[in-house]
């Protein structure tokens, strides 16, 4: 019966059902020291570039320092226990996150219950990592961290952790979840690596592993949605030249319009070679979005993301120090108004050079028409001439056709002269000649009417 009911099921179901708790955060317990790297190894992953490929190959290279088996297929999510650090290993679209945990009996053995940041961040799970490995790496690291995750003691320990532990002048921290503190500059410091301190005043069950999970999203989606802003900066002097330039064909399209309009010829090579320069605007305006379109997406997904982690963290203000929501908001905020800024001048700039491209168009278009016109009018007028010309002929056809039915009948009236018929041949080609001009006359006038 089981088989039956398997037949039933989508063969998506059991990925997709999967697919929620395919990543699920680290358990944690104070103390512990954690270190973060996100590996962006492929800047051309959106044109078609296999990201996944990319980083299973980094990982397979880590796993077999170890003698340690990778997962294959499409696995994105792999955790292993190394013995003295766990590794959990999350591919993304764009990237990879490496999360090495010391080990519950190192740390125990490396950091006394006492153990301050200073400490924890002296002896992190970064030295076990191979250094062979950690070289290879150059040029595709993204975010590096260091987390400290300590436990509260009592009251006496001290509000602000030490100056020591952090080299960034403004120091950013809050409550969390009424459970714990965080405690971070967001600044890399002199190893590389930036830090973050968490203290644990009671959280349950998987809270600590959660939170921790949320700062380092923070921490990564910060950096890949900052990958945007490079793009706007080099954006905007290029939209600034094509603003210019649509300035002064719209000043000359202007001037072209207020002229006498004399010169056709000069005049549609002239608007031929403003119609020129538009296209060639719009196809700059077109290469330019399509270029950034991608990633100026990207910085606004990962913007959100990082926006709903802070909202999921339940910031609560520690006096004196601004939160990680305030933070992003006077830090990150600016720099993703750039990039929409960016966005939203692509657009209208496109749209202006549309608008400017159908104004030339149709300028063009009534040009040719009143060129059409003028020459419909000289066709008519050639018309009328030759018309007239027709009639002309038509009275001289008349005239000659009528002369020659005249010579026909004086020859007749000759013929029946001398059969002996008493007539005179010229006095009847005389009177008859009114006749034949007007039957000659009407016959013409039929046949062209049957013609027309």
């Amino acid at each position: 019966m089981s088989i039956a009911y398997t037949k039933l099921y989508h063969p998506l179901r059991v990925p997709l059902a999967a697919e929620m708790h395919s990543r699920p955060s680290l358990r944690l317990r104070a103390p512990e020291t954690l270190t973060h790297l996100a590996i962006y190894a492929r800047s051309d992953a959106h044109l078609g570039g296999d990201n996944l490929l990319t980083q299973q190959v980094i990982l397979e290279d880590f796993c077999r320092h170890f003698g340690v088996a990778s997962p294959a297929g499409q696995g994105k999510y792999f955790f292993h226990d190394f013995g003295r650090f766990r590794l959990q290993w999350e591919c993304h679209t764009e990237f990879a996150t490496y999360t090495f945990v010391a080990n519950a009996l190192a740390a125990a053995e490396q950091h006394a219950p006492e153990s301050g940041p200073e400490q924890m961040f002296a002896d992190v799970p970064l030295k076990h990592l191979p250094q062979q490995w950690l070289f290879e790496l150059q040029g595709k690291v993204m975010v590096a961290a260091h987390v400290a995750l300590l436990p509260f003691q009592d009251d006496s320990q001290p509000a602000l952790p030490s100056r020591q532990i952090f080299e960034g002048g403004v120091l950013v921290g809050s409550e969390v979840l009424q459970r714990g503190e965080i405690w971070t500059d967001f600044l890399i410091q002199a190893d590389g690596f930036s830090r973050f301190v968490v203290r644990d005043k009671g959280f349950l069950d998987q809270q600590a592993g959660r939170i921790i999970q949320r700062l380092l999203e923070i921490e990564t989606y910060r950096m890949m949605a900052l990958l945007g802003l490079p793009h706007a900066q080099r954006a905007s002097p290029v939209l600034n030249t094509i603003e210019s330039e649509l300035v002064t064909l719209t000043e000359a399209m202007t001037m072209a319009s207020n002229g006498n309009g004399h010169g056709g010829t000069a005049n549609a090579d002239a608007e031929q070679s403003l119609l020129r320069q538009i296209i060639d605007l719009a196809a700059r305006i077109e290469k330019l979005a399509l270029e950034n379109s991608y990633r100026f997406a990207a910085s606004k997904a990962y913007f959100k993301l990082v926006q709903s982690r802070t909202d999921e963290m339940r910031e609560a203000r520690i006096e004196g120090v601004p939160t990680i929501q305030e933070f992003m908001d006077r830090r990150l905020a600016p720099a993703m108004n750039t990039c929409e800024a960016i966005v939203w001048r692509q657009a209208s700039l496109a749209e202006r050079i549309a608008h400017t491209n159908d104004l030339l168009r149709t300028r063009v278009g009534i040009v040719q028409e009143q060129q059409n016109r003028k020459i419909l009018q000289s066709m008519n007028a050639r018309a009328a001439q030759q018309l007239r010309l027709q009639q002309a002929v038509e009275g001289l056809s008349v005239a000659a056709i009528s002369y020659y039915m005249a010579g026909l009948v004086q020859y007749a009236g000759k013929g029946l002269k001398a059969m002996g018929v008493p007539l005179n041949p010229d006095l009847m080609t005389g009177l008859l000649l009114p006749v034949i001009a007007g039957l000659v006359w009407w016959g013409l006038r039929k046949l062209h009417q049957g013609i027309h």
